[in-house]
C-alpha cells in the first residue's frame, strides 16, 4: 500500500514538473525570429526548388551535345500458312516461325542552328534569374519578419505606458477620493478622475488587444503553431540610447546607384531580358537548314532462314549482319507560317520585357527617393518628439506640485497628464519609425542581411 502511494506521487510530481516545463514561455529574439522564418518560409523554398530546376536544365542542355544512342532488340513467334522451303521447291504449309532482330543506332546533330547554343546559353540566364529571385525571396523574408518583430516591440511599449499611465491614475484617484472626503476638494474632482481611470482602463485594454494582433501576425511570418507560448525579447531600446539622430549620413545619388547594381529583383529581370533575347534568336535560326549524322548496327535470325539448320550464330554475327552510316539534311521552306509567328511573338515578348525593366528602375529610384526623404523626416520627428516629451514631463511635473497645494485645478493636471502619456508614445512611436525606416531603406537598396541588429 505505502509503495503505491509513493509510485502515485511520483507520478503527479512528473506530471506537474512537465506541465512547468512545457507552460514556460520560448523566448524569441529578432535574430532568431528571422531564421525561423528563412527556415520555414514556403515562398522562400519554392525559389530554391526552382533554382534547382534550372540547376537541373543546364546539366540537360550539355548533354544535347552528345549522339543519342538506342538499341532495340525484339522477338516474334508466327504460326500459319507460311511459304517454306522443300528440297527446291517452295509451298505453303502450316508451320511455326520464330525470329530474332536487334538494332543498335546513334544520331548525332551537326548542325542544328546553333539551337543546343543558345539554349544552354538560355539555360545559364534562367539559373541567374532564379538565382536572384531566391535573394530577393530572402529579403523579402527577412524584412518581413524584422517589421513584424518591430510592430510587436512597439505595441508592447505603448501597453507598458498605457499599464504606468492607468497606476498613476489609479493612485490620484486614490488621493482625490480621501481629499474630497475630508473637504479640500470638491466632488466633481472625483468623477473627473473616475472618469479619467475609466478612460485609461479602454486604452490599455485597446493597446493589448493591439499587441495581441500584432504577435499573432508575427507568428504567422514566421509559420510556427500559433498554439505554442512565445516571448519576443525586447531589446530594451530607449529614446535617448541606443538611437543617434542624424546618426547616418546619406547621399540620396549614391544610393539609387548603389540599388541599381544591389537589387535582386532588377538584377533578375535583367536575366529574364537576356533570355527573351537568346529566344529571339533562337526563332530566327529556325530558318536554317539543319544537318545531323546518323549510324546503325543491326541483325537478325529465324529458325526458317533458307529452310532453317543455319545456326544462330552464322545468321546473327555473320549472314544477317549490317551497318549503315548516314548524312540527313532537313532545309526548311514553308511550315504553315508558324515560324514568322514564333519570330514575331518573341519580338514582342522582348519589347514588353523591355519595357517592364524600365518601370522597374523608376520604381527602385522612386522607392529610394522616398524611403530616403522619410528617414529625415522621421530623424527630425524624432528630435521633436523627444523635446515634446521633455517639455511634457516638466509640465507634468509642474502641474502636479501646484496640484498638491491647491494652486491648480484637476482638470489642468489630467490635461498636462494626457499630453504627457501623449508625448511618450509619439517618441515611442517616432523611435521604431526611424528604426524600421533605416531598415527599409536597406532592403530598398538591396542589402538586406539576416545577421540584423537594432543598435
Amino acid at each position: 500500500m505505502r509503495k503505491g502511494i509513493c509510485l502515485l506521487f511520483s507520478v503527479l510530481i512528473l506530471s506537474v514538473a512537465a506541465y512547468a516545463q512545457d507552460s514556460q514561455p520560448k523566448t524569441i529574439s529578432l535574430q532568431e525570429a528571422i531564421d525561423i522564418a528563412l527556415e520555414n518560409n514556403y515562398q522562400l523554398k519554392q525559389a530554391s526548388n526552382n533554382l534547382n530546376l534550372a540547376e537541373s536544365s543546364i546539366k540537360s542542355e550539355y548533354a544535347d551535345f552528345a549522339p543519342s544512342i538506342s538499341a532495340n532488340l525484339s522477338g516474334s513467334s508466327r504460326k500459319g500458312q507460311q511459304l517454306v522451303r522443300q528440297g527446291d521447291t517452295q509451298v505453303f504449309e502450316d508451320n511455326v516461325t520464330n525470329g530474332l532482330r536487334g538494332n543498335l543506332s546513334a544520331d548525332v546533330s551537326l548542325f542544328n542552328g546553333f539551337e543546343n547554343i543558345l539554349s544552354l546559353r538560355i539555360s545559364k540566364a534562367d539559373r541567374l534569374s532564379s538565382e536572384e529571385k531566391l535573394q530577393r525571396a530572402k529579403e523579402d523574408v527577412i524584412f518581413n519578419a524584422a517589421s513584424s518583430f518591430l510592430q510587436v516591440l512597439l505595441d508592447e511599449q505603448l501597453v507598458q505606458i498605457a499599464k504606468e499611465n492607468l497606476e498613476a491614475s489609479k493612485k490620484q484617484l486614490k488621493q482625490v477620493k480621501a481629499q474630497v472626503e475630508v473637504g479640500s476638494r470638491p466632488t466633481v474632482d472625483l468623477y473627473n478622475q473616475e472618469s479619467t481611470v475609466a478612460s485609461n482602463e479602454l486604452t490599455l485594454t485597446q493597446r493589448e488587444n493591439n499587441l495581441k494582433m500584432s504577435r499573432l501576425a508575427l507568428i504567422r511570418q514566421l509559420q510556427i503553431d500559433p498554439r505554442g507560448n512565445y516571448e519576443f525579447v525586447n531589446p530594451k531600446l530607449e529614446s535617448d540610447g541606443n538611437i543617434q539622430v542624424g546618426g547616418q549620413e546619406f547621399n540620396i545619388d549614391e544610393l539609387i546607384t548603389n540599388a541599381l547594381e544591389n537589387r535582386s529583383d532588377l538584377k533578375s529581370k535583367m536575366a529574364d531580358l537576356t533570355t527573351l533575347e537568346l529566344q529571339l534568336k533562337q526563332a530566327k535560326y529556325n530558318l536554317i537548314p539543319t544537318l545531323s549524322a546518323n549510324a546503325g548496327l543491326s541483325s537478325s535470325y529465324s529458325d526458317q532462314y533458307f529452310g532453317g539448320g543455319i545456326p544462330f550464330s552464322d545468321q546473327f554475327y555473320d549472314q544477317n549482319y549490317t551497318m549503315s552510316i548516314g548524312f540527313s539534311l532537313n532545309i526548311p521552306i514553308f511550315n504553315n507560317w508558324n515560324r514568322m509567328n514564333r519570330i514575331q511573338t518573341a519580338k514582342i515578348n522582348l519589347k514588353n520585357a523591355k519595357l517592364g525593366l524600365e518601370n522597374t528602375r523608376l520604381q527602385i529610384i522612386q522607392e529610394v527617393t522616398q524611403a530616403y526623404n522619410d528617414y529625415l523626416s522621421y530623424q527630425k520627428e524624432l528630435e521633436s518628439t523627444r523635446k515634446a516629451l521633455r517639455a511634457a514631463e516638466r509640465t507634468y511635473k509642474t502641474q502636479q506640485e501646484r496640484y498638491n497645494v491647491g494652486a491648480s485645478t484637476l482638470i489642468e493636471l489630467s490635461d498636462a497628464n494626457a499630453s504627457y502619456v501623449q508625448a511618450k508614445s509619439d517618441n515611442a512611436r517616432a523611435l521604431y519609425n526611424l528604426i524600421f525606416q533605416e531598415k527599409l531603406l536597406d532592403y530598398y537598396l538591396g542589402k538586406l542581411d539576416k545577421e540584423m541588429s537594432l543598435n
